[in-house]
């Protein structure tokens, strides 16, 4: 009886953990990403909407990403604009806002963590048990994470692909407890620098990289039968 609460304690870590930790992961791949800034500031024709250069562009972007790594509360991106310095291309509600930003990030990095931290250590006890045959156990373990994972990242990619723009709308009012999301491209660089084409561009490779390894997982004791690993 202990074994098999032992076991379906594992295999709920390994449900929980494996769609938190590659969703995770994935999602903070993107938010530190320079190419894909990059891309975005070429896509939807940054420098000319804006007026700031290319290479100004990819300063800022460079700054954006240093701020979610750092200690710093309040963002300041310092660079050229019309052939002068500036002390911060943000105002005060962008960098009010920018702060509200960094603690999801913060959250996003800490559940990639712990989800990772657990899936290391429901592995280990998997190893050490002598009563499991961990070889066959732990690879249904990871095919049912897997199959989560690519469950839940699909469900919400249709949803986007059907209606992206109440998507974004519903994660910012459950995301934010204030206003200070709601940007006007006219006055405001941040939204004018990352319109929401570019969000739904990250959400979909978001979901194809988390969908690629959900599957992956997901298929991994038949990969491993035909490899015969086990």
């Amino acid at each position: 009886m202990k074994i098999r609460i032992f076991h379906i304690i594992l295999q709920a870590l390994f449900f929980v953990c494996v769609p938190a930790f590659l969703i995770t992961t994935n999602v903070r791949l993107v938010l530190n990403s320079g190419i894909l800034y990059d891309y975005g500031f070429t896509k939807y024709e940054i420098e000319k909407y804006t007026g700031i250069e290319y290479e100004q562009l990819q300063n800022a972007g460079q700054q954006i990403r240093d701020y979610f790594n750092n200690d710093e509360d309040k963002i300041t991106v310092r660079i050229s604009l019309h052939g002068r310095m500036i002390a911060n291309l943000f105002n005060e509600k962008e960098v009010l806002h920018m702060y509200d930003v960094k603690q999801l990030v913060r959250m996003v990095y800490l559940v990639q963590l712990y989800s990772a931290i657990l899936i290391v250590i429901a592995s280990l006890l998997l190893l050490i048990d002598s009563s499991s045959k961990w070889k066959k156990i732990m690879p249904r373990y990871f095919m049912k994470g897997g199959w989560l994972t690519f469950s839940l990242v699909l469900f919400v990619a249709l949803l986007a692909l059907v209606g992206f723009d109440r998507l974004f709308l519903y994660f910012h009012l459950v995301s934010f407890s204030n206003d200070l999301w709601i940007l006007d491209p006219r006055h405001d660089y941040l939204i004018a620098m990352f319109p929401q084409g570019f969000f739904f561009d990250c959400t979909v490779i978001i979901a194809v990289l988390t969908l690629v390894e959900g599957a992956f997982l997901g298929l991994l004791p038949r990969l491993l039968r035909l490899s015969r690993i086990v």
